[in-house]
């Protein structure tokens, strides 16, 4: 109960229209990009599950699916600073292109530290997809190829994102707003 209280109200930032019109766009640029070429696709749970289903039912290259999970932030509105793999992919991955595809990129810690981890196993090319970028939060140097929205401050949740474990379900992405 005491997180509760802590939440003020949610903005809607993103509507549901909105975000199906961006996924769609991004799913064109990655069947022009992997044409003709073999692709594993790797979702970083959680906050990617929903983002993930709705770029795959669009994607036409005959991808492979795979999934990672990392944790970094907990039941805090800020990243802890420490990333912790707790599922691993089960796709061998060398010698493959390789599109991980994750909720929001925001200090870059979690995502660098996933770089590091597949690029060490000899992928072929490694990109990502990103549904939200943060690029004023970087404190490591990540390049985002495909993202459907940037922003630039707030807390996110929806569509997979999540406060505490809370806010996952909902259609839309919204800004959350905490007490003083």
């Amino acid at each position: 109960m005491g997180r509760d209280m802590r939440i003020k109200a949610l903005q809607e930032l993103f509507p549901p229209s909105l975000i199906e019109e961006r996924v769609r766009g991004m799913a064109a640029e990655i069947n022009a990009l992997y044409a003709g070429k073999p692709l594993v696709m790797i979702c970083v749970l959680k906050g990617a599950f929903m983002f993930f289903s709705d770029l795959v039912k669009h994607i036409r290259v005959g991808a492979e699916l795979d999934f990672v999970r990392l944790a970094s932030y907990g039941e805090s509105e800020r990243s802890s600073g420490t990333v912790r793999f707790l599922k691993d992919t089960e796709i061998p991955l060398q010698g493959k292109d390789v599109l991980v595809v994750e909720d929001i990129i925001d200090t870059g810690l979690s995502m660098e530290y996933l770089q590091r981890n597949l690029q060490s196993r000899g992928v072929k090319s490694l990109r990502i997809a990103a549904l939200i970028d943060k690029v004023e939060r970087r404190e490591k140097a990540v390049n985002v190829e495909f993202s459907c929205f940037t922003v630039s401050g707030g807390f996110i949740v929806g569509y997979g994102l999540d406060y505490a474990e809370r806010f996952r379900e909902l259609p839309a992405v919204y800004t959350l707003e905490f007490e003083e």
